[in-house]
């Protein structure tokens, strides 16, 4: 009986703010007229919770940069300003962008979840394979090996790798139905020989392994499978002096204190600007059961400055020093995570069967460690971006990379940037590299017997 009035007071509740929704309709103008560097995006509209992560990730899944944006939404509405480019710094002119944001953050979105969905995975004819796990040498080259020998495509996926952990989002097909993994034995294994995997380390945190067919929005999933893994905490300390004076220049600048008079906490960060940054910071903040009632964006040159008012969603400040510490912990790894680390290469070639295991395994038997990853296909063809960097932090030989790219096919790997404010050192010719990174290290002496699997494909 209980259960059926909880089910019913909910549906009473999501009526209610069908009500107030229809009655204070979103307000959403778009002004391309009165600043000469950015598109003025204006959103005004009754406020609810997780609302500004709403729109920010809304624009950000538009590949849209945030220049400037001032938030308020004190009192029961949300009245936002966002100043909007392309990633190229040109004003949004493309009717049907404008058309698409229109629609996405006004009226028509309070009733229609279809139109919310240009960052989420649709996986009804796929399977969405979510993985946490310890940093070790090669684990990449070995999941997708696994997968590619389990008859899995991997479509799409992303790789994040921080403070010694990684998490992945990996959407993939049966090789022969090119559908969804539906054989609930099937999935059972995939599950069971990727825990292997993850588990080759001898780490006190637990690998996790998840399969779905639900919607999943992958840069959202990514946040909190990595903040639910608790990589915030500090990691293995690396005795090498200046890579932790690099590491310190690095590092964002974020500050937590008390407004008391106003019982609000003053969250405010200071870093080095680069896309989707507004998005990870009220991500994290929200996840965290933040509420954020003002705040100002601003970007100058490469620097970037947030500045929040918060209060918990119990409608607390920040209690005491520890929870301050975790505000400031998690936000700094909410923007460290994505940050692109390495030499970006570029693979653009058409699809086929372990395609991502052969690329990787290359990197690997290379000594090159993949700090980040982008994997996506679309109409048979694949557009794979890797971020590497030598496994033991020195600088990569330009022969290492010809001798990669001869291999794969040089119209096919592309090197499309080299990191300028990364310090690295001239590899000694004798040093061999340490095994201390997530992807990439020769892991020549192992084999997957360490991991239960020659048994599994006997």
């Amino acid at each position: 009986m209980a259960d059926v009035s909880m089910s019913f007071s909910q549906d009473m509740d999501d009526e209610y703010e069908k009500l107030i929704r229809r009655m204070n309709p979103p307000r959403v103008v778009i002004d391309n007229d009165s600043c000469k560097e950015a598109t003025v995006i204006r959103v005004d509209s009754a406020n609810e919770y997780g609302i500004l992560l709403e729109v920010v990730q809304i624009l950000t899944d538009l590949d849209l940069t945030i220049t400037k944006a001032y938030i308020s939404s004190d009192g029961g509405w949300f009245m936002d300003v966002f100043n909007v480019t392309h990633q190229d710094g040109n004003k949004v002119t493309d009717e049907v962008v404008l058309d698409y944001i229109q629609k996405s953050l006004g009226p028509e979105a309070c009733f229609s979840t279809s139109l919310r969905s240009v960052g989420v995975i649709p996986s009804t004819d796929s399977t969405v394979i979510e993985l946490t796990g310890c940093d070790r040498p090669g684990l990449l080259s070995e999941l997708t090996a696994v997968l590619t020998h389990l008859k899995c495509s991997v479509l799409n996926a992303e790789v994040w790798t921080h403070n010694t952990r990684a998490a992945a989002v990996m959407e993939v097909t049966d090789d022969l139905t090119g559908s969804a993994v539906s054989d609930p034995e099937r999935l059972s294994l995939i599950k069971s020989l990727l825990r292997n995997v993850l588990k080759g380390s001898n780490t006190p945190k637990e690998a996790k392994t998840v399969v779905s067919q639900g919607e999943v929005h992958t840069d959202r999933r990514l946040h909190q499978m990595m903040f639910e893994d608790r990589d915030y905490e500090n990691g293995v300390m690396v005795d090498d002096d200046s890579s932790n004076v690099q590491d310190e220049r690095q590092r964002p600048d974020v500050c937590v204190d008390n407004w008391l008079d106003k019982d609000y906490s003053v969250v405010t960060v200071r870093c080095k600007d680069r896309p989707k940054l507004l998005f990870d910071t009220v991500c994290t903040l929200t996840d965290m059961q933040y509420v954020v009632f003002h705040g100002s964006v601003d970007t100058e040159g490469t620097e970037a400055f947030q500045e929040y008012y918060v209060r918990h969603i119990d409608g607390s400040p920040v209690k005491s020093e520890a929870e301050k510490q975790r505000v400031i912990q998690c936000l700094e790894a909410a923007i460290k995570r994505r940050v692109s680390e390495g030499l970006k290469l570029e693979l653009c070639t058409t699809d086929r069967v372990g395609l991502l295991s052969n690329v990787t395994r290359i990197f690997r038997e290379n000594s090159l460690t993949v700090t980040r990853a982008e994997v996506k296909t679309k109409g048979g063809k694949a557009v794979n971006t890797f971020y590497v960097s030598d496994a033991s932090g020195y600088s990569i030989d330009a022969k290492t990379i010809d001798s990669i790219r001869q291999t794969i096919g040089k119209t096919l790997l592309k090197v499309k940037n080299k990191p300028k404010d990364q310090q690295q050192r001239e590899k000694p010719p004798s040093q061999e590299s340490p095994t201390r990174f997530l992807f990439g290290g020769l892991f020549k002496s192992k084999s997957f017997v360490n991991f239960g699997l020659v048994r599994s494909y006997s």
